[in-house]
């Protein structure tokens, strides 16, 4: 008889035991399974994603930045890129805005009938500056909003 109740309570504190080690690690499976998930998301993205510049041109105060989308995948989200313009020593990380705004600052405009930045659309991006360039070589950099980007050199 004592041999009986013994068995049953190693039985009992076995699936107990058991139950405990599967409430403390589902929890952190769940966990793990979701954030390599999203990074799979994240990693998807940017490999779906790809722009290159194809022009820029500079009049006056303003500088035009032909940027093509050669991805698969549609670019949301325009205004929260970054757009970088450097000459010699000095790197200036414009802000999105409109005519309102105090210069420099830069806005888009999507080409054609398209509504959206999908593949194959080009963009063109207006940087205005507060005076005209003066002479020398420049680079300007735009960087979407998942981190890809592409650079180009003009002037001198």
């Amino acid at each position: 008889m004592d041999k009986v109740i013994v068995t049953v309570l190693l039985i009992i504190g076995g699936v107990v035991a058991a139950f405990a080690i599967v409430n403390g690690i589902y929890p952190a499976l769940e966990r793990s399974s979701s954030a390599i998930n999203s990074a799979t998301d994240q990693v998807n993205d940017q490999i779906k994603s790809q722009i290159e510049i194809v022009s820029v041109n500079s009049s006056n105060s303003t500088i035009q930045v032909w940027v093509k989308n050669i991805g698969s995948s549609t670019i949301g989200s325009i205004e929260n890129s970054d757009v970088f313009l450097t000459c010699a020593n000095n790197i200036d990380r414009l802000v999105y805005g409109g005519s309102e705004m105090a210069q420099p600052y830069w806005d888009y405009e999507l080409k054609g009938v398209n509504s959206t930045w999908g593949p194959t659309v080009t963009n063109e991006f207006r940087i205005h500056l507060a005076s005209p360039l003066t002479t020398g070589s420049y680079q300007v950099k735009v960087v979407i909003p998942n981190g890809i980007s592409d650079q180009a050199t003009f002037g001198e």
